[in-house]
């Protein structure tokens, strides 16, 4: 594991559950364009995410989770807030963003997402089932409008 990982899940002892995922977005006609995945068996729409694995770094189970979900692989760029909440078991959750672009691959629905879509932020704003996801499109708009990578 890696040391960044190791710091920030030692800093929180008090979460039970930690994920990682991608804010995927990318730039048409100048607009940021951010990738919503639907989850079939909740009938929702969130950023891909997952559950951390024994010895994985919060980074590499990002871009495990995006990819397992989308079929894209991706790079990552700026790392975004702490996401703190309690899951449906009642588990206090927490899950790491990254800014991430696409390097490359396809959307093939699977038993986690039945479908994908590209959204500007003021629909992904209104789309998003989870407030929690919301109040991350600002923190994303900055850092993508700030970032080195270029999608």
């Amino acid at each position: 594991m890696g040391k960044a990982t190791e710091t920030l899940l030692s800093g929180h002892p008090e979460i039970e559950v930690w994920a990682a995922g991608g804010a995927v977005w990318r730039t048409v006609d100048g607009h940021v364009e951010l990738l919503l995945v639907r989850r079939e068996s909740l009938k929702d729409w969130t950023m891909p995410k997952g559950k951390l694995d024994e010895g994985e770094t919060l980074r590499a189970c990002a871009l495990r989770e995006v990819e397992e979900e989308t079929g894209l692989r991706c790079v990552t760029g700026d790392r975004l807030s702490l996401v703190t909440y309690t899951d449906g078991r009642g588990r206090s959750k927490a899950v790491v963003y990254w800014t991430m672009t696409v390097a490359e691959g396809a959307f093939v629905p699977n038993h986690e997402v039945d479908a994908v879509g590209w959204f500007d932020l003021a629909s992904a704003r209104a789309i998003l089932s989870y407030q929690r996801d919301v109040v991350l499109v600002d923190e994303i708009e900055t850092a993508t409008m700030s970032s080195t990578i270029t999608p």
